[in-house]
């Protein structure tokens, strides 16, 4: 469960830098298209679809992945947005552009380096979501393949033996603790990156 929702973190954090940074930069009627567009996508179901498909289809490892992504990317690129909007208007990348930079390595070289702030802080609530997300599949039977090991699966036989309590009690107790772990490294993270926490450090 953590290697999976690893790779969908990282595979939608890249996408949705990657359009959520060019949003911010060329803005315009790309921004508002690229934006409705996100707006539609964003209200698809995704767990429910992801069961309607599987239930169809034989789900694969990578096909899973595959999936949980594209519904995975939206969330980020309004951060990014914001961020690229804010930081193209500085001297620096006017400096960039004047000194013959094109529009790739403004976006990718300059600007998005000191616009990151975001994706350091929501990264770990992105993976605590992926993997609830795998491990609600598995339990519901619309996940991995059975060899697969997993705590949805875990908790799923668990539930088909009740009176061995353990079986079920083991998955859930790794899975709480390894969220709220998890969202202990988020909650650090965004407060590292925090410049009012920054700037009461150094005042003090």
């Amino acid at each position: 469960s953590m290697s999976f929702g690893l790779q969908v973190t990282g595979l939608s954090l890249l996408f949705g830098i990657f359009i959520g940074a060019l949003q911010g930069y060329y803005g315009g009627r790309f921004d508002i298209t690229v934006q409705r567009l996100i707006e539609i996508w964003s209200t698809v179901p995704t767990l429910y679809l992801v069961i309607i498909i599987t239930s169809i289809f034989e789900p694969g490892y990578y096909w899973l992945i595959t999936i949980l992504t594209l519904f995975g990317w939206m969330g980020i690129t309004y951060y990014i947005r914001g961020e690229v909007y804010r930081e193209k208007s500085k001297e620096y990348v006017q400096a960039a552009k004047a000194l013959g930079a094109n529009d790739m390595a403004v976006i990718f070289r300059h600007i998005l380096p000191n616009g990151l702030v975001p994706v350091v802080t929501l990264t770990p609530f992105i993976l605590v979501g992926n993997i609830f997300a795998l491990t609600a599949l598995d339990f519901l039977g619309f996940g991995l393949p059975a060899p697969t090991p997993s705590w949805g699966e875990l908790m799923g036989q668990g539930m088909g033996n009740i009176f061995s309590y353990w079986l079920s009690l083991s998955p859930i107790c790794a899975l709480f603790i390894t969220l709220l772990l998890v969202t202990f490294v988020g909650e650090a993270a965004r407060e590292a990156f925090d410049p009012k926490s920054l700037n009461s450090l150094i005042h003090t």
